[in-house]
């Protein structure tokens, strides 16, 4: 069982650090501590890792959820995945099955993407799941399945609709690339956005109203800058946000919005860095937030068949560890097949996860940044008393670590809970392996092949 936070611990309760009850003391001034938020944010960053879900009419072309707006498909031509789309293998429990094993504890699916397609059963839309040869709501089953796993359900919802006939044309919209800007201009004088953003609103009415309890809300995405020719792109005005955002928490009180609303930076209660890592923790307007990075195991969010870049297993690992090591979560990528079904190499990622996560878990759920800086080629993450070091570069017989002198009662690794020995250097040097460190160091004992695990973790009990 993870070592819980407590009185006597380094960190305080997580509750208290949302809620602001706790004093800073010098032990803390490196940790940051984001405001607190309307949302429900402890389930949050406890559980830290979840799964992101693109599936839509895209899957068929299978060269990316953006393929109509990159190769300026025509909704006529772009029809046809709509009237091949069956999923005849989908079967939502497998789905929530390998997410639980891979040690997910969220998901997040995109209800409707760009392209204006919706998996569940709109009463605003007949471009919906329920109309295609599959004719049935495939949000409700899935979000059914990922509960009885014990994961927490998220929505996605595309602000951006390219299917809609009164949303505007602007830079990112299919059409855009076979118009000028004239065309652009004069077609847009018969599309009325405030018809569009009273669909948009009905629609997430309808999320959170219809499919029970919704933990968070992943909208996507605004741009409020016109292009070089005048065209406006899309903004907080044109959803209306702050309306959006009141009846979501009339709705659903506690559940988390993301910051791609075009939102003031303190309203958000997530914000969401997109297939980069961050080196520290995310800060907006000078503060620290609550964060997560989304990321795809390779360059595509939706299926794309071809698509070659996918990330090793220590890759993987590895974005996790830096992701929670600077005070984050990781929303990890599926984007299922056409017939509903992962991808033998998705399936192979969520497998590395799972192997992973059974045995170091505990150095992930619950923990944070750390007080405390770690060696080269190792990250810290930390929850109350449980310091846990994960070695990206296996040294040889050693690892040293300034500033923990003293502090340590016991070291393990994580995967088997084998003792670590260690040796503390807090003054004048007394041997030959002292004579090479200087100050308040302690020096793990390790072997010198590298155990049998993608990324070793050593656990460290502070006093």
């Amino acid at each position: 069982m993870a070592h819980q936070a407590g009185a006597g611990d380094k960190l305080p309760p997580l509750s208290d650090v949302i809620t602001g009850k706790f004093e800073r003391t010098c032990t803390m001034a490196t940790v940051p501590q984001p405001a607190p938020v309307r949302g429900d944010i402890e389930w949050f960053v406890h559980d830290r890792f979840g799964m992101f879900i693109h599936w839509g009419t895209y899957a068929l072309a299978a060269r990316h959820e953006w393929v109509k707006n990159r190769e300026a498909i025509p909704d006529e031509a772009y029809q046809t995945y709509f009237d091949y789309f069956d999923p005849d293998l989908y079967d939502p429990r497998e789905w929530a099955r390998m997410a639980r094993e891979a040690g997910m504890k969220y998901f997040v699916i995109t209800t409707k993407h760009h392209e204006g397609f919706c998996l569940f059963d709109s009463e605003h839309t007949d471009y919906k799941a329920t109309n295609t040869p599959c004719k049935r709501d495939l949000i409700k089953p899935m979000a059914d399945a990922f509960r009885a796993e014990g994961l927490k359900v998220g929505f996605y919802y595309s602000l951006i609709d390219w299917h809609h006939p009164h949303y505007p044309i602007d830079r990112i919209h299919p059409m855009y690339k076979r118009m000028t800007p004239d065309e652009v201009r004069e077609a847009n004088k018969t599309r009325d956005v405030s018809i569009y953003r009273e669909y948009l609103h009905n629609q997430v009415r309808e999320l959170l109203t219809n499919y029970g309890d919704v933990a968070y809300l992943f909208f996507d995405f605004s741009y409020p800058d016109p292009d070089g020719h005048g065209i406006a792109g899309k903004g907080r005005e044109d959803w209306a946000s702050e309306e959006l955002v009141a009846m979501m928490r009339e709705l659903q009180p506690e559940i988390l919005i993301n910051d791609r609303l075009n939102l003031p930076l303190d309203q958000p209660d997530v914000h969401t860095p997109e297939q980069f890592q961050p080196r520290g923790w995310v800060e907006k307007g000078g503060r620290p937030v609550f964060w997560e990075t989304c990321q795809t195991f390779s360059g595509s969010w939706g299926y794309h068949r071809d698509e070659a870049t996918w990330k090793s297993p220590e890759q993987l690992i590895q974005m996790l560890v830096n992701t929670v090591s600077t005070g984050g979560n990781l929303l990890m990528n599926v984007g299922p097949t056409a017939r509903g079904t992962f991808d033998y190499r998705a399936k192979d990622a969520l497998k590395a996860y799972g192997d992973w996560l059974e045995i170091n878990g505990r150095s992930v759920y619950g923990c944070t940044m750390s007080e405390f800086e770690p060696p080269d080629g190792c990250r810290f993450t930390q929850n109350g008393n449980g310091l846990y070091l994960h070695v990206y570069n296996w040294p040889f017989r050693h690892l040293h670590i300034d500033g923990l002198a003293g502090k340590v009662a016991y070291a393990q690794f994580l995967h088997d809970a084998s003792e670590v020995r260690f040796k503390e250097h807090e003054g004048a040097p007394h041997s030959a392996l002292e004579e090479a460190v200087e100050g308040n160091v302690l020096t793990l004992d390790i072997p010198v092949i590298k155990p049998p695990v993608t990324v070793p973790v050593v656990e460290l009990f502070l006093k």
